[in-house]
């Protein structure tokens, strides 16, 4: 592995090969997903059946999530993410060929989002889990701040090359994005880093169920990460509610659909500015600090939506609200992953997302039926309530004001979550 510090990780190769195949990918599949929809109205005329098939990619982490936590502690998670990208690949090439020969039907697109949905969820969990055997402990930060900077960047530039890319051919984003899964493939299979530490000892091999308890087991028993994954699922039931509710107050204003992507795009600037200081702000400050932080600038910004008067302020309070989200996504990741054994990250990580997308869901589909019982403006103001509540909630937690910088974990402690790992396992 190598080691080098600051903007000098980039010539960590296997990191570069990384973080450029992830960069490609996300790409394509920002291109696809815009595109998704629209091919299934272009075939169905139902917006229904295209909020199925995307809600589809969901229920699949949501059913598999766990699961996908176990085989990546078992199987070789290099191997892992190479298939992954391989079946993504053909799955794509698949919908382009059908489309081609004029026999693209919807259960083949239901098949699609299912099966990719899965390989999706494995790759993901897989590469997180990887990570700290990529980069050097100490430039574990960086390395996701690389990663945050990187996803902002797609979600900016992301919807307009989806719109260009469609406007070309409706499965030309299917095409690109059937090239990004080979060429991330490719890349993987140019890294020389193990992507897991070598296992000590060889144990039989207990039942999934066994296993999975035992991830969950290790979360709950780490009472920061516990804490923080438990109010981070709480954010994402606002957050899933928030998207609709922010569409609703742009029309609302009168706002066109160029204007309404404005405002995502300011939320996706402000994210971008998030992520380019947060490796220098994880290093500097703890992570509990960050979570306040956090916490109480959404409490005090998401109200100001139900007051913006129009589209531009709109996206200036997006833009001021999603500041300090990549900064604490970083130092989150970065401290659980510091402190799980490697033979349960995956096993964590997948809990964690679980839990968190499982809220996101929640959030989006109580959405509507919220905006349509107590109307738009006052739920800004029930959500900053409840916002207002998780900061007070962690503002007191002693053990989330005390927890260290992210990263900054010793040997002798990483050592330490190894042995109680196993003697409670």
């Amino acid at each position: 592995m190598n080691t080098f510090r600051g903007s000098g990780l980039l010539r960590n190769r296997d990191f570069s090969l990384l973080l450029s195949s992830q960069l490609i990918s996300a790409i394509g599949d920002q291109a696809q997903f815009m595109a998704l929809p629209l091919v299934v109205v272009a075939l169905t005329g139902s917006a229904t059946q295209a909020g199925f098939v995307l809600g589809l990619g969901t229920v699949s982490f949501l059913v598999f999530g766990l699961v996908a936590g176990v085989l990546v502690d078992r199987w070789d998670r290099k191997t892992i993410m190479m298939w992954c990208e391989a079946g993504r690949t053909l799955l794509t090439v698949g919908v382009v060929v059908a489309d081609w020969l004029d026999r693209l039907t919807m259960p083949q697109l239901y098949a699609t989002a299912v099966l990719a949905g899965i390989l999706g969820t494995l790759f993901q969990v897989a590469n997180t889990s990887a990570l700290p055997n990529v980069v050097d402990a100490q430039q574990l930060p960086t390395a996701l701040g690389y990663q945050q900077s990187a996803g902002s960047a797609v979600s900016i530039l992301g919807a307009p090359l989806a719109g260009a890319l469609y406007a070309v051919g409706r499965v030309v984003p299917f095409a690109v994005n059937a090239v990004s899964f080979a060429v991330s493939a490719v890349s993987l299979r140019m890294m020389h880093a193990r992507f897991q530490t070598e296992r000590q000892e060889i144990r039989a091999r207990a039942r999934i169920t066994t296993e999975i308890r035992e991830g969950v087991g290790w979360l709950w028993r780490e009472p920061v990460v516990r804490f923080l994954t438990l109010v981070t699922a709480a954010d994402k039931i606002r957050y899933g509610a928030g998207y609709l509710l922010i569409i609703t107050l742009a029309q609302q204003l009168g706002s066109s659909p160029l204007w309404i992507g404005v405002v995502f795009g300011g939320a996706a600037v402000g994210a971008m500015a998030g992520a380019l200081v947060s490796n220098r702000a994880t290093r500097r400050f703890p992570l509990g600090h960050i979570a306040v932080v956090m916490l109480w600038l959404e409490a005090v910004m998401f109200p100001l939506y139900a007051l913006a008067p129009s589209p531009l302020l709109l996206a200036v309070v997006a833009a001021g609200e999603s500041l300090v989200a990549p900064v604490y996504a970083v130092a989150m990741t970065a401290h659980q992953l510091s402190i799980t054994p490697d033979e349960l990250r995956g096993r964590v990580t997948s809990a964690v997302s679980t839990l968190t997308t499982g809220a996101l869901s929640i959030g989006t589909l109580a959405g509507g039926a919220l905006i349509g019982a107590l109307g738009a403006k006052p739920l800004v103001w029930l959500c900053g309530a409840w916002l207002l509540a998780l900061a007070l909630l962690t503002t007191a937690n002693r053990a989330v004001r005390h927890a260290p910088r992210a990263g900054v974990i010793s040997r002798a402690e990483g050592a330490d979550a190894h042995q109680t790992a196993t003697l409670t396992s």
